[in-house]
């Protein structure tokens, strides 16, 4: 998978990819990424990529071209372009699971006040990372690299990505392990059996108790 990421801040993203799986991901060429820094860009002489907005009101806009002219740059034909934008849809489990197959990823992370709303007719998808606002759209690009890039084959194991939180909507199971006792906690007896048929059971209803009481709304799903 290749993903290209539109933003104006490059170097935020430099520690986010020089760590941990997404690092090996690249090492291993399961996944290329690449910072666009799109105020290369626009076409002012002085680097400006924004402007007050018309028929008034406070902060700056993002201007189109700088926009357009990138995604026309970079753009592939298996290219699917995403938005990161506070009024689109509220990012999920599934969705990752969806975009993962995806080729091609082009994320835009907007900035300042907004951006001009002709920037909407590049993009497939419009997404957001919840119901708040952040300063722009580096973090919520950060969240989709991450939740992505690890479910693509061979970066992690098929096991640890069976067994997370939001498959078959439910949350995880408690997990525990050495020593056996702390400060008079115990691990359940159960996990400790050998009983691999009880254990699961068990698993099954912790996964059930705690979605029920942290999060009703996924077993409506």
């Amino acid at each position: 998978m290749r993903i290209d990421i539109l933003t104006l801040f490059p170097n935020m993203f430099n520690n986010i990819l020089e760590e941990s799986i997404i690092k090996r991901a690249i090492e291993k060429n399961l996944v290329e990424i690449n910072l666009v820094n799109f105020r290369d860009y626009t076409p002012l002489k002085n680097g400006q990529v924004d402007d007050t907005p018309y028929g008034g009101g406070s902060g700056m806009v993002l201007r189109c071209e700088p926009i357009f002219n990138a995604i026309e740059a970079i753009k592939t034909q298996e290219a699917k372009v995403i938005l990161l934008t506070p009024d689109g849809t509220t990012y999920d489990q599934n969705m990752a699971v969806s975009l993962k197959d995806e080729k091609h990823l082009i994320l835009i992370c907007g900035h300042y006040e907004g951006f001009d709303e002709r920037i909407r007719t590049l993009v497939d998808y419009e997404i957001s990372i919840g119901d708040f606002i952040l300063t722009g759209g580096e973090i919520p690009a950060m969240v989709l690299v991450d939740s992505i890039t690890r479910l693509i084959d061979g970066v992690i194991t098929k096991g640890s990505l069976e067994s997370e939180s939001f498959n078959d909507n439910l949350l995880d199971y408690p997990t525990y392990t050495k020593p056996r006792v702390y400060n008079g906690l115990e691990v359940p007896e159960v996990l400790t059996s050998g009983d691999h048929a009880k254990i699961e059971k068990w698993r099954l209803d912790e996964q059930m108790k705690k979605t029920e009481a942290k999060r009703p709304d996924l077993l409506k799903k």
